[in-house]
């Protein structure tokens, strides 16, 4: 192939994606309504085109996975070292691709019928998959936060995409100033360790770091806690989680359910990656901030999600909870949790696109409707839709056979082998908590008097991918080894095995 086209290798999934999205956003500019009138107000002729470009994007995503799927697994940096091919990115870049794909069909049906149907959705969700794909290769601090900010500006974009809506104006507008915020502590703590290590690089800082590791310089363990604190809010971890409700209530239904997937499981492995890499032999210092903010967003998810009457503002408040039981797998900072990290978010991925699925199947007279109440007597009116649902209820509260007990069971058991006994403790008893509010709606759907049924039919893309990662989540225990066996390979290759 030539020198140029193998250091181009590792980067080839990133590389397509990224001219796919440019020749898509030309080719939705070319085939679109033209004129003031057409930019400014929304015709069926905007649904015609968003459609061909949702669906081109989907094939484009799709491609790209196949792409990440063909990579070697051997190591491999390019750009100087900045970027870099493994298992481990490979494995959350499928994730982050799934989660994009996913969330993009069941969209396609949501944006037309809402009259917010436009073809930079789709093109906009393209550029966020690619800095999500570049964060998770990031080899170094300065193309890490290329990716974030890749990731973040389409991202704010995306949440005030209803552009009529106060509250997704409202979402997008408070995602902006807490991410600028965010940004502007990482940046902070990546300027802090740039000038007490001297190099920004993963390699040159873990070096330095190791050497550092008896008496690491102060200014250095200061730049540590501002990275890490940049990389909560990413993943919406307490006490970082201001933005998370709001944005998720006020934003676009297809918008929350991409939220809640494909950016966590890219924040999380960049997360890992960054703990674990440079600043593995600092672990003395690190594992203090992630089991404080493990044990607060268990905490926080589970109490601060009973009084909730909107089932978006529940999602937020279950996300914020998943993500500190992810956390329990990263403590120990050994191959077995990241194991188990990896195993808790593709996981948490199936499942809560399931539960957005049938969050955008609660419409009633045309209009979309949020409250947990109208989930009453589901189960007469949409069987089908009502166990889908239940099925990933029982999921989230871990209970066995289904996917989340699994899940659970894996970072639990790392914390433990590790000797972090009260950790898993926590864990569990948070889990018990957790599972009275995703119970409750069980008991809505099958037990309460009957609220008037929702619309039909839900969507054929809509009904597709609830059926499929409703099917996934209750039979995973029949067939677990292919993800077990990925995720234990990937944890493998971030400790160079």
């Amino acid at each position: 192939m030539g020198e140029f086209g193998l250091n181009l290798l590792p980067a080839l999934p990133e590389l397509f994606l990224i001219c796919a999205a440019m020749a898509l956003l030309m080719v939705g500019v070319f085939r679109g309504p033209t004129g003031r009138e057409a930019a400014a107000t929304w015709s069926p002729a905007h649904a015609d085109n968003a459609r061909g470009i949702s669906w081109a994007a989907i094939a484009v995503l799709v491609i790209a996975a196949f792409l990440v799927s063909a990579q070697p697994v051997e190591r491999i940096t390019v750009f100087a070292g900045m970027f870099v091919g493994d298992a481990f990115a490979g494995f959350a870049k499928l994730l982050i691709l799934v989660g994009s794909a996913l969330t993009l069909v069941m969209a396609i049906d949501y944006n037309e019928r809402e009259k917010m149907a436009r073809f930079e959705y789709a093109v906009l969700i393209l550029f966020a998959t690619t800095g999500m794909m570049l964060m998770v290769s990031a080899n170094d601090l300065i193309a890490l936060y290329l990716g974030l900010e890749l990731q973040s500006l389409s991202l704010y974009v995306v949440a005030a995409f209803r552009r009529d809506s106060l509250q997704s104006t409202e979402a997008g507008l408070k995602y902006f100033v807490l991410g600028a915020l965010s940004s502007g502590m990482l940046l902070y703590g990546v300027s802090l360790v740039y000038g007490f290590a001297g190099t920004t690089t993963f390699p040159g800082l873990a070096a330095i770091v190791a050497d550092q590791a008896a008496e690491p310089a102060l200014g250095l363990v200061f730049g540590l806690v501002f990275i890490a604190a940049g990389l909560a809010f990413k993943v919406a971890a307490a006490p970082f989680h201001m933005w998370t409700p709001d944005v998720y209530e006020g934003s676009p239904t297809p918008v929350t359910a991409f939220f809640s997937v494909a950016p966590k499981a890219a924040a999380t492995a960049l997360l890992v990656r960054v703990m674990i890499e440079p600043f593995g032999p600092l672990a003395e210092q690190w594992w203090q901030i992630i089991w404080v903010t493990s044990v607060l967003s268990m905490g926080l998810g589970a109490f601060a999600a009973i009084n909730q009457t909107n089932i978006k503002r529940l999602m937020a408040y279950s996300s914020i909870g998943h993500i500190g039981y992810a956390l329990v797998g990263l403590v120990p900072g050994d191959e077995t949790g990241v194991r188990g990290v990896l195993i808790y978010i593709a996981i948490y991925i199936f499942m809560n696109v399931a539960t957005f699925a049938v969050i955008l199947c609660m419409k009633r007279d045309g209009k979309m409707i949020e409250r947990i109440d109208d989930l009453a007597g589901l189960a007469r009116s949409q069987p089908m839709v009502a166990a889908a649902l239940a099925i990933c209820m029982f999921s989230m509260s871990g209970i066995p056979p289904l996917a989340g007990f699994f899940s659970k069971l894996y970072v639990f058991l790392a914390a433990v082998a590790a000797g972090y006994y009260w950790l898993a403790v926590l864990g569990v008893l948070t889990s018990v908590v957790a599972a009275f509010y995703y119970l409750r709606i069980v008991k809505l759907m099958y037990f309460d008097e009957p609220a008037p049924a929702f619309d039909r039919p839900l969507g054929t893309g809509v009904s597709v991918v609830l059926a499929g990662t409703s099917l996934f989540t209750l039979l995973f225990f029949v067939y677990p080894a292919p993800l077990l066996g990925a995720a234990a390979v990937a944890a493998a290759a971030l400790f160079g095995g």
